[in-house]
C-alpha cells in the first residue's frame, strides 16, 4: 500500500480543533467558543470544550451545532486559561 492510499483509505471526518491559551490567566471559553463558532462549517453533528484550570479540567460536550449546544452560563462556568475545542 503506498502513502498515498494510507491518506486517502483513513478516517473520512474533516473536524475543526480550535485552542487558545492565556499567559495571563484569563478565561478561554469565550475566545474558542467564537472559534469553534467560525469553525461550524467543518461539521454540524456535535461539539465541545475542555478547560484546564491549573490542571483541574471541565468540559461541557453535547449533539448540535455550536449556539445550540452552548448558552452565557456553560461558557461563563467553564473556567481556565487553556482551552480546546472540537465541531465534528
Amino acid at each position: 500500500m503506498s502513502n498515498y492510499e494510507k491518506i486517502t483509505t483513513g478516517m473520512g471526518e474533516e473536524c475543526g480543533v480550535f485552542g487558545a491559551y492565556d499567559m495571563d490567566g484569563g478565561a478561554e471559553a469565550p475566545s474558542v467558543y467564537y472559534g469553534l463558532f467560525a469553525l461550524q462549517h467543518r461539521g454540524q453533528e456535535s461539539c465541545g470544550i475542555a478547560v484546564s484550570d491549573r490542571g483541574v479540567i471541565s468540559y461541557s460536550k453535547d449533539l448540535g451545532l455550536v449556539n445550540e449546544v452552548f448558552n452565557d452560563k456553560i461558557i461563563t462556568d467553564l473556567v481556565g486559561e487553556i482551552a480546546i475545542s472540537h465541531v465534528r
